[in-house]
């Protein structure tokens, strides 16, 4: 397979307010009307940089050139500071070594406006031109950034689609019943798996999944529990009339991720993620599907043959799902 890198060239930018620390992004520029109005931002985890949605992106302008689609949004992908070709986070000088989310949710905002401008001139006062309606594709803690700049700028975000989003009111390891509790019971436990299982799922989450573990972008993820305690509130506000925005969510196929969670770093009996982690992944999926009116959420869906990262694993599903969650969101304009 190509390199998805090899034929995409990066752009950098310095925000206003880091002008030092230049960004690294992706522009694609739009059609018709909803180029002039909405702006589709891609939202990277930890793990996979801005370069994971470039086959995406390829699979949805081919299904818009087939269809012959002249209406669609400007897309931007970007890496956010500390991740790949973007500069370490100058916020993280000022916080012993780190930044939250809440810095990287202002950081997103800032980009948008400067991007809108410097792509979107038209000859006006550009402190005058509206910043654009946004439409979020996520993934992993993508997801939680997209929800918290949602609630940050009410009515900003007109439409998502979550990709495995992150238990973000979990630190993972206390999904595992913990054998020493007073009140454990060994009957809980899959046929299978052992107590001693179950130290070593508990141990291999807390090694790689934990929120204090540290991480290249330098991210501090201690506080996301406390700022998004729930996965069904607080519902969003969309910017037509306080309707919420429209929200498609998506899953990882069970028996893949488990398969995945057996090999490699952690190790993990599929049997114990299947009978603990995914049982409460699919509890916090159900939950973000409230987040908006039910006329205007789909899912969740469960990604076939997909682990978290369903933008590499399918992303062909990815561009179907997208082009689908526009029509949706241009219909009911």
């Amino acid at each position: 397979m190509v390199d998805p890198e090899a034929k995409w060239e990066w752009e950098f930018i310095r925000l206003p307010h880091k002008p030092d620390s230049p960004l690294s992004y992706r522009h694609v520029p739009g059609q018709g009307c909803l180029a002039t109005s909405h702006l589709l931002v891609f939202l990277n985890g930890l793990i996979l940089t801005q370069a994971g949605w470039y086959e995406t992106i390829d699979f949805l302008q081919l299904r818009w050139a087939e269809s012959n689609n002249s209406n669609r949004p400007s897309l931007l992908t970007y890496d956010r500071y500390g991740q790949a070709q973007s500069a370490r986070d100058p916020a993280d000088e000022l916080h012993g070594g780190t930044h939250d989310i809440r810095e990287v949710v202002r950081d997103l905002h800032v980009l948008v406006q400067e991007i809108w401008k410097a792509k979107h001139e038209d000859g006006t006062d550009s402190e005058a031109t509206p910043l654009p309606k946004l439409i979020f594709v996520s993934n992993s803690i993508g997801c939680v950034i997209a929800r918290l700049y949602a609630d940050a700028y009410p009515g900003a975000v007109e439409a998502l689609l979550f990709l495995d989003s992150n238990i973000a009111n979990s630190d993972l390891v206390s999904v595992f019943p913990d054998p020493d509790a007073k009140d454990f019971d060994p009957a809980v436990l899959p046929e299978d798996a052992t107590v001693e299982d179950l130290r070593h799922a508990r141990a291999a989450y807390r090694a790689v999944f934990h929120p204090s573990v540290p991480n290249p972008e330098h991210l501090d993820r201690l506080n996301i529990a406390e700022l998004l305690p729930y996965s069904d509130r607080p519902p969003f506000q969309g910017p037509q009339g306080g309707r919420g925005p429209w929200i498609t969510v998506v899953g990882h196929d069970w028996e893949t991720f488990a398969e995945e969670g057996s090999r490699g770093t952690l190790k993990v009996l599929k049997s114990l993620t299947n009978a603990f982690m995914n049982t409460a992944w699919a509890k916090y999926n159900e939950g973000l599907v409230r987040l908006t009116d039910e006329d205007r959420v789909r899912g969740p869906i469960i990604a076939r043959a997909c682990g978290h990262f369903i933008q590499r694993d399918d992303p062909a599903l990815v561009a179907e799902l997208t082009e689908h969650l526009l029509e949706r969101l241009e219909k009911g304009r």
